[in-house]
């Protein structure tokens, strides 16, 4: 018995080693946001809205500003009701600092519905992923609760490959821009649909590493294979900043196409492997889906 206790406890943790590698290849890509999708956002696409495009963005940008400060000012008021009795000078200092953003937050709103010509900062397009993480992180916890529930290792395959479509929309999107360009004037809806597949894709492999962890490891070194899934994470963010850095030479040797490229094909294959992976590490895992 102790043997066979013995040997299912090796089993998970090599499912847990190999989840945590495939994780690296989703985070070295999916990281890219904070650097070559900014650049891309920022050097090569098109943001400036005139007429009906910039009415549609002053209102969407506006939802997704006033919603999550109301939610926050309602959270603040059940939080002074209950403590300011007893910490009445930090509850009207937070008050005061609040309402000047507020100020801030309708100033900003103002000056952005009275201009005629709207340019979304580069910075923007990052909030989307936020936005998409709340409006089908519903969704797709119905889906981990039916009977339709992908396996671990199916659920890290579709992450995989939906972030490599998002990186795939982006390649096609640069196509036209010429090589070693400085510039360009690519239409913002390929970054909307990239950053919506590799939100998906976070979905479908984010929230779900973790719990698997703790359901695979054995009590005894629960808290060292949680250190090696943030080691793996560590390794990702590291190669995303190494890769993003060759942007400059690779655009203008290759093209920005192929730059988006390499973060295609990587996570594809890599999904792929999984998906052939899957009957295997599900016998590893010994009952846990």
């Amino acid at each position: 018995k102790t043997i066979k206790k013995s040997k299912i406890e090796k089993d998970r943790l090599i499912v847990i080693c190999v989840l945590a590698f495939f994780t690296i290849f989703f985070w070295w890509a999916f990281e890219q946001a904070g650097g070559s999708m900014t650049v891309f956002a920022k050097d090569y696409t098109n943001r400036v809205l005139e007429g009906n495009g910039a009415l549609i963005f002053k209102i969407f940008n506006t939802t997704l500003t006033v919603i999550p400060m109301l939610i926050i000012t309602w959270v603040l008021k059940l939080l002074f009701k209950q403590t300011f009795e007893d910490f009445s000078v930090s509850n009207i200092i937070l008050g005061i600092g609040f309402v000047i953003i507020w100020a801030l937050v309708i100033w900003m709103l103002v000056r952005e519905f009275n201009s005629e010509v709207t340019e979304v900062p580069a910075s923007w397009y990052g909030i989307l992923n936020s936005f998409y993480i709340i409006a089908l992180a519903p969704y797709l916890s119905k889906l981990w609760e039916s009977k339709y529930n992908p396996t671990a290792p199916i659920k890290f395959a579709i992450g995989l490959i939906l972030l490599g479509l998002g990186f795939g929309i982006l390649s096609y999107g640069s196509m036209g821009i010429p090589l070693a360009a400085k510039s360009a004037s690519v239409s913002m809806i390929f970054l909307i649909l990239a950053y919506l597949f590799h939100t998906l894709g976070e979905l479908f492999i984010s929230p779900v590493g973790l719990s698997y962890i703790s359901q695979l490891a054995p009590a005894r070194l629960l808290s060292l294979m949680f250190g090696v899934w943030y080691f793996s994470n560590f390794i990702a963010n590291t190669a995303a900043g190494i890769t993003g850095s060759y942007i400059d030479p690779i655009v203008e040797s290759q093209g920005m196409s192929k730059f988006f490229l390499i973060f295609t094909i990587i996570p594809l294959v890599a999904g792929v492997i999984l998906v052939f992976m899957n009957k295997w590490l599900l016998k590893l895992m010994h009952g846990i889906r």
